[in-house]
């Protein structure tokens, strides 16, 4: 069930405290999707995100979606320090909703071209217009059954061999497929599907990823070279559906 975010304009499915699992515009609204350029230290990216939401005449409060880079992933107890920090800082922004964190996230460490330090990459905001379909943004995930469980909580811990990573993507695909149903989206809603990890994908792309996205097939798949943001981690997705894709920085 989606969680109303009435100063953002958009719906939030909750997720854990560092993130929500997704975000759909309200009626009258759509999600924006936006690509730096060149990734920036992340909280200079907020710094960013500020001045580009006032010059669209909207709060901070529009903000739905964060994607960084990182220079290589945490262990579980770096990943929480991390998430401390950026807690903090939404904190400040005034932007939890009843306790609960509405904005989506990927964060995922390049394996060529990592920034040298976490950093911001894209981000995902609300203005008004009505597309037509529902916006949404499905935030990322990987390979994890259980998230209190650490390195034991992954499906197939430690394998990569290509029958464990297309089981991993199997299991990611259903938490994706799952997601956008409570975003209210269809597949045939989605315009980008992207894949993270280091492993090849293409011995399973057409069969668990491309046939199972029905109508999304048609746009492709975009794969970034990267590794999920902690050890042990192998295989992430996140997806979108969007009418506006814009550029700045």
């Amino acid at each position: 069930m989606t969680i109303d975010n009435v100063k953002g304009n958009y719906r939030f499915l909750a997720g854990i405290a560092p993130f929500s699992s997704g975000a759909v515009a309200m009626p009258g609204y759509q999600v924006i999707h936006a690509t730096l350029r060149r990734p920036i230290p992340w909280r200079k990216g907020f710094e960013l995100i500020d001045g580009h939401l006032r010059s669209e005449s909207r709060p901070r409060q529009a903000l739905c979606a964060i994607e960084l880079r990182i220079p290589q992933p945490f262990t579980f107890g770096g990943f929480d320090g991390f998430n401390e920090g950026y807690q903090a800082l939404l904190k400040e922004w005034d932007m939890h909703v009843d306790g609960k964190n509405p904005i989506a996230r990927t964060n995922v460490a390049p394996v060529v071209g990592a920034p040298s330090e976490p950093s911001l990459y894209g981000f995902a905001y609300t203005l008004p217009g009505a597309p037509g379909t529902p916006t949404f943004v499905v935030a990322g995930s990987g390979e994890t059954r259980d998230r209190e469980g650490g390195a034991a909580g992954l499906v197939r811990t430690g394998e990569t061999s290509p029958d464990a990573m297309k089981g991993k993507a199997a299991f990611v695909m259903g938490v994706m497929r799952d997601r956008l149903g409570g975003l209210g989206g269809d597949w045939a809603d989605v315009t980008a599907i992207n894949v993270y990890t280091a492993h090849p994908i293409e011995h399973y792309l057409a069969d668990v990823i491309l046939k199972a996205a029905g109508p999304a097939a048609i746009h492709g798949v975009t794969w970034h070279l990267s590794r999920p943001p902690i050890v042990d981690i192998e295989f992430e997705m996140d997806m979108r559906g969007v009418a506006r894709r814009i550029w700045v920085g």
